[in-house]
């Protein structure tokens, strides 16, 4: 795999499987970059980093004026996206600033750009997160229960599983793991504590759950506790809202979301131009919104895809374009 390489050159039957890597495999690479991409000699935002993988697809489908800025907040991330794509840091094709992409706005005036091309938001976990037992976010794995994104906050999954109060901790995992059965389990969560790790969290989460259900309860309590210790949702509507000043008129904004809550912000923010999905409409009933969407419905990778990378199944990629709106006119 040669990540500088010329797209056009690839195999473009699985095109993805050249940007993939034993850190992270880029999900919908191929239509993320024929969706993404007007200018060649554009600049384009990497909001979530990760392996690199979008980064580096990114990188080859722009001519050589073209840049690419690449933002996280998790130095494993940065460490090991640097040591792939040094021969794009090295030219300053590529900028890689670290922090939350919610605080985008404020990095990328500090790095003088006021203005971008493309925006690639790829939501969620990246697969060296979840296989590393340390970082305390799958079920799967026995490890402390951390979850942070960055390493350096000080609020993590055990403080939230061990101080939030019964009454919130079942507003957590029925507010962003839609669990029906979140009353049962956060009353089992306190009895339980101190709980200190994945392997014991998973334990009690299992013994509360229904039978047959405990796989997707696991899932939707881990999530909701990820999900509330990185603040997800929040940064996820800051960026959304600060992306229509952010990307030109005719750039776009691509979204890769991986549960309903989040494809459900984007669904309404790319129809409406807001978080509420309101349809807001002129003197005349023109509707108001600054994106046109490109693609109506979401789209999802393939079977080949899906069976090289399990994790592709649950994603959902809606693209819009920037349109005059509002000031624009």
């Amino acid at each position: 795999m040669n990540p500088t390489g010329d797209l056009n050159a690839r195999d473009n039957t699985e095109p993805w499987l050249n940007y993939a890597s034993s850190y992270h495999a880029p999900v919908l690479c191929h239509d993320v970059i024929q969706g993404l991409v007007t200018r060649k000699d554009g600049v384009y935002v990497d909001g979530t980093l990760g392996g690199g993988g979008h980064t580096a697809a990114l990188l080859d489908a722009l001519s050589a004026s073209g840049s690419v800025i690449a933002i996280d907040q998790d130095e494993d991330a940065i460490a090991e996206a640097s040591k792939r794509l040094a021969p794009a840091l090295s030219n300053e094709r590529l900028r890689i600033l670290k922090g939350n992409f919610g605080d985008m706005a404020s990095l990328l005036d500090a790095a003088g750009i006021t203005q971008v091309d493309g925006l690639l938001l790829d939501l969620g976990v990246s697969s060296h997160q979840l296989d590393e037992a340390e970082r305390g976010f799958s079920h799967r794995m026995k490890g402390p229960l951390d979850m942070r994104m960055d390493s350096g906050q000080a609020f993590g999954a055990s403080e939230l599983v061990n101080e939030m109060e019964e009454s919130d901790l079942m507003h957590v995992m029925f507010q962003y793991g839609e669990e029906p059965k979140a009353r049962r389990i956060a009353r089992d969560i306190v009895k339980a504590r101190p709980i200190l790790t994945t392997e014991k969290l998973a334990e009690v989460v299992r013994w509360a759950a229904p039978r047959g259900q405990e796989a997707k309860t696991l899932a939707r309590v881990f999530q909701a506790i990820r999900i509330a210790v990185n603040r997800e949702l929040d940064v996820l509507d800051q960026v959304l809202r600060d992306s229509i000043d952010l990307i030109s008129l005719g750039g776009r904004l691509a979204i890769i979301s991986y549960h309903s809550l989040e494809d459900r912000r984007a669904k309404h923010f790319l129809r409406t131009g807001n978080l509420e999905g309101e349809i807001k409409k002129d003197l005349y009933g023109n509707k108001l919104t600054p994106w046109v969407e490109i693609n109506r419905k979401p789209i999802t990778a393939d079977q080949a895809e899906q069976i090289v990378n399990p994790r592709s199944r649950s994603a959902r990629l809606r693209i819009a374009e920037r349109q005059a709106f509002g000031d624009d006119l």
